[in-house]
């Protein structure tokens, strides 16, 4: 049962909040106050404010479900894991992405800083108890966002993209902003217990309801990414600086995924007839038109956005599903997803030099043969995404199709099996380019020790963690029983 925290003194289980907050805007005024000088001194303190923020949240880590501030902050097990996969994922953004910024005169405090306040509106989202809440952690994410994307200033395409981004994010957060307030309309309350309730009362029947939860469910699958709510994907993952595309691709996906579980499994669970029925078109045409357009791209980071586009599609499956198991599933290939995006978008970061992208599928033609290791790391990379055993891409695949064949949807277990074999094509062209194609650049490989080092692990994560998958499954299992 849920404990409601009310003393203004007990402010601990939003403790991790409030220091990120605090500890951002002592990095923001440090990079004022340096500057150009000692821009080192900006990413270490944003790398000591994600430490900082892991002790925080280990420390005072939720033992049960507790409200606070009268309802609207949720303190549960699976928020804290949630949380702490996110300073993971922010982190190692940071460290791929050093390199890269300094070697382009991108090397500026207000990447570090709209990251770390992108990652404030990713935890405000993992633990919103009210509607309110959510939609203050979705605005926080996708405004620093906005401006993450438009982050180099002498790139009219980083501009046109933000544009895009933020003309199409605007009607996505309109959406859920009118569904919110139908919801509030028809239940008289914004907190999430409080909606369940309300739910029952009236009956998942009413009108209005229904039409609340129409435009909520535009607004979360546009978070996602999800046909036919994608169409900002693949221009902004193509026109960002490649760090920026690193970062929109990994962290904000645990946000979105925390908001579907937040306000359409708890909040609206007992319309899940009718969010099921919604979101099992979602994610056909996700992992239909993801696979099926990947093939055509030449361009790896557009590749990796229709790539995105059908694991979306999946990870909505364990939605479907609309079961506990079905949950931890989502959960799970939510987290693997992440792993993998960082890895993928960190190998291009890591063939990238001065004047060189490196985001072309022919740019790692004969890698294998310039660099043995690295091409051996991105054979795994690409394999865990294409779902090829003993990755942990393929686990978290067995886990949401198992979820919705127990429900009884064996066509569209079918429906992912199908699109699973399509999208193998496009990942194995990779691994074909990189051992079969003679090199057509003869560079060397730029990146620093760190950067090496920390993909390299995170390439061997994909391995350890298939071969060992009861590691992470067991506590997606746990934190949501």
């Amino acid at each position: 049962m849920a404990t409601d925290i009310t003393s203004i003194a007990d402010l601990a289980p939003a403790g991790a909040e409030i220091f990120v907050l605090a500890a951002t805007c002592v990095v923001l005024l440090a990079d004022v106050f340096w500057g150009e000088r000692q821009r080192w001194l900006t990413y270490t303190l944003s790398l000591l404010t994600l430490a900082g923020a892991a002790v925080v949240t280990l420390t005072h880590g939720a033992v049960g479900r507790e409200l606070a501030f009268n309802g609207m902050f949720i303190a549960d097990p699976m928020g804290d894991v949630l949380k702490v996969f996110t300073y993971g994922a922010v982190a190692v953004a940071f460290i791929y992405s050093r390199d890269y910024l300094t070697r382009r005169g991108l090397a500026k405090g207000e990447f570090y800083v709209l990251s770390l306040f992108a990652m404030l509106g990713i935890m405000v989202m993992i633990t919103a108890g009210s509607l309110l809440t959510v939609y203050l952690g979705v605005e926080l994410l996708s405004l620093s966002m906005y401006a993450l994307v438009a982050f180099d200033r002498d790139s009219g395409i980083a501009a046109e993209s933000a544009m895009k981004y933020f003309v199409l994010g605007a009607i996505a957060s309109g959406a859920l902003l009118y569904g919110i307030s139908m919801v509030y309309g028809v239940t008289g309350s914004l907190r999430l217990d409080e909606i369940a309730v309300g739910v029952s009362e009236v009956g998942a029947s009413q009108l209005g309801l229904v039409f609340g939860l129409a435009f909520i469910v535009v607004g979360v699958a546009f978070k996602f990414g999800a046909v036919p709510f994608h169409m900002w994907l693949p221009d902004v993952y193509h026109g960002a600086p490649t760090p920026v595309t690193l970062f929109i691709g990994s962290a904000p996906k645990i946000a979105s995924f925390a908001l579907a579980i937040r306000v359409l499994a708890e909040g609206l669970g007992g319309m899940v007839g009718g969010w099921q029925d919604m979101l099992v078109v979602l994610a056909v045409l996700s992992m239909a038109l993801g696979n099926i357009v990947a093939i055509a791209q030449t361009n790896l980071k557009r590749m990796l956005a229709y790539s995105t586009i059908s694991h979306v599609g999946f990870i909505l499956l364990g939605f479907v599903a609309g079961t506990t198991v079905g949950y931890q599933a989502a959960m799970y290939y939510t987290l693997t997803y992440v792993i993998m995006a960082l890895g993928g978008f960190g190998m291009i970061l890591l063939l990238s030099r001065d004047g060189f992208e490196s985001d072309r599928l022919d740019d790692f033609k004969g890698l294998a043969k310039k660099s043995p290791w690295f091409a051996l790391v991105m054979l795994m990379l690409m394999f865990s995404m294409a779902g090829v055993p003993p990755f942990v891409g393929f686990w978290a695949k067995i886990g949401v199709i198992g979820a919705v064949v127990d429900k009884g949807y064996t066509w569209l277990a079918g429906v992912a099996v199908f699109f699973s074999v399509i999208g193998a094509f496009y990942y194995l062209r990779v691994i074909k380019v990189m051992y079969f194609d003679e090199p057509t650049d003869a560079g060397a490989i730029e990146a620093g020790g760190s950067m090496r080092l920390v993909l390299s692990a995170n390439g061997l994560a994909v391995l350890a963690l298939g071969v060992f998958p009861s590691v992470l499954l067991d506590l997606c299992i746990r934190v949501l029983q």
